[in-house]
């Protein structure tokens, strides 16, 4: 991996380039000064997705949901949890189909939750249905070069 990585903000929207030796130092955006990669998971709009998918250079595992899906708020805890225990490797964010509606079609979404993971600017992974955080955890160590 190269000496900084390619950020994406997921509260502002800024693009950061961060040193792969400060990830683990909690580092902060350069226009809002929220900390980038502090294993929360993060709301995200359907413009903030698109930039993050094409710009980041770090995992991120978006979580697609709605409201009143039962197994989308049964697995948001191990998710959060997930978050944490990969941080600050990977970041993780979520997306409401139901207040974005257009995103699902976009990204060829067919049931939720779906979780994809994008690293460099691509899609490297996807997978559908509720899972506990071991298996979002190793889906995404499995599918994604983590920062060492």
């Amino acid at each position: 991996m190269a000496d900084s990585v390619k950020m994406t903000c997921l509260e502002c929207g800024a693009v950061n380039r961060v040193p792969v030796a400060k990830l683990g130092a909690g580092p902060k955006c350069g226009t809002c000064g929220v900390r980038m990669n502090d294993g929360k998971v993060r709301a995200l709009d359907p413009a903030t997705l698109a930039k993050a998918a094409k710009m980041d250079q770090t995992p991120l595992l978006v979580d697609f949901w709605a409201p009143w899906c039962g197994p989308c708020r049964a697995m948001a805890p191990a998710f959060s949890q997930a978050a944490q225990s990969l941080a600050p490797g990977a970041r993780f964010a979520k997306i409401n189909t139901e207040d974005h509606p257009k995103v699902s079609q976009k990204n060829n979404i067919r049931g939720i939750p779906a979780l994809i993971l994008y690293q460099n600017g691509r899609e490297v992974a996807r997978q559908a249905g509720a899972m506990p955080a071991h298996a979002i955890e190793a889906f995404v160590k499995s599918n994604a070069k983590m920062p060492d």
